[in-house]
């Protein structure tokens, strides 16, 4: 149950129809979960979670995006490119640290199948995939992850309301020493555009979190974690420049601190945003091309910057209401924060 359905209301602006990053027209979101014993000790707690700007051919049809870093510890791939160019012309790829290698991989292996002029007639083709450290229940060393994977949270993305929690890349995160994982909300800007976001939460004490006043039942979150990290996926069909998504991407940081993080020195904390608006092509014999976008001189741009800190707050927040106990390598296991009902 999500944690508006338990009376808690995050700003002030309304959801969308799913209150999910899908709420922007187009998206899709896909996972794959891997839940299983490896051996006596060892267990599988893991997953992948596949984001989709548009259903169409990624390569060939590219939209405007941006990312912020934070604070950088993380292992990401495709960024450098992202931020020098301001496109994105791949799906966006959530799996553990250590899984990134073979995401990447099995990304690349599904982007060429669709392209074969990719690395051939035509240049390379930048592959974006993002990580948490899921290694307290997943065993990280056995590489469970493989590239098989990424292609089959691909193809079963779909635009429908996403799953949440213990799913996906989210199976072994923590947030806040309670189970974490996979949260997304949406926010609807002036009843014109749509703003969503999708986190993959692992990161927090517990002592940190700024809504534990709303714990009901006795539950305990862990007391010792480590910084943690936390990655948010950020889509809007506003017409925006990259510059101007690099501005939205920069208030997910509000939202966030809002929970009570204050973005740790070992915390990997990152915003990939894209907007949806303009389709542009990879092959285009034109010299210039025409595009929209939104002045910043008028109210619309500060309401962009509160749907970005509200939908990433409640995103958060998302991950945990929907995560479920969890029991993984070593017999550790992480509880579900316990929210009450807010009357």
């Amino acid at each position: 149950m999500k944690v508006r359905d338990k009376g808690i209301l995050i700003g002030t602006l309304s959801p969308g129809n799913k209150n999910c990053i899908t709420d922007v027209d187009g998206v899709k979101v896909g996972h794959v979960t891997l839940d299983y014993p490896i051996n006596d000790t060892d267990y599988a707690c893991t997953g992948v979670t596949a984001i989709l700007p548009h259903d169409g051919n990624l390569f060939q049809e590219k939209f405007i995006a941006a990312s912020y870093v934070i604070n950088g510890f993380g292992k990401t791939t495709g960024l450098v490119q992202l931020n020098e160019l301001g496109v994105l012309e791949s799906p966006i790829m959530l799996t553990n640290t250590f899984g990134v290698p073979a995401i990447t991989q099995g990304t690349l292996q599904y982007m060429l199948e669709q392209n074969p002029e990719i690395g051939d007639t035509t240049g390379t083709v930048n592959v974006v995939v993002g990580e948490c450290n899921d290694s307290y229940l997943n065993s990280i060393r056995h590489f469970p992850v493989k590239p098989e994977h990424a292609i089959e949270a691909i193809i079963k993305a779909t635009m429908e309301t996403t799953e949440e929690g213990a799913v996906g890349a989210g199976k072994g995160m923590i947030c806040f020493g309670y189970k974490g994982g996979i949260g997304t909300s949406s926010r609807v800007v002036s009843e014109k555009y749509t703003i969503g976001c999708l986190v993959l939460t692992n990161f927090g004490k517990r002592e940190e979190f700024k809504y534990s006043h709303l714990k009901g039942d006795e539950i305990e979150g862990l007391p010792e974690t480590s910084d943690g990290s936390i990655m948010i996926v950020l889509a809007t069909d506003a017409p925006l420049s990259d510059r101007q998504l690099l501005r939205v991407a920069k208030r997910c940081g509000i939202g966030l601190g809002r929970t009570g993080s204050h973005f740790g020195n070992g915390s990997g904390d990152i915003v990939i945003a894209f907007s949806t608006a303009h389709k542009i092509a990879h092959f285009n014999e034109k010299e210039t091309e025409i595009r929209t976008q939104l002045r910043e001189d008028l109210p619309i741009m500060n309401e962009l910057f509160s749907a970005a800190a509200e939908a990433t707050e409640e995103a958060i927040l998302n991950s945990l209401s929907q995560a479920e106990m969890t029991t993984g390598r070593n017999g550790h296991s992480v509880s579900a924060f316990p929210f009450r009902r807010v009357e």
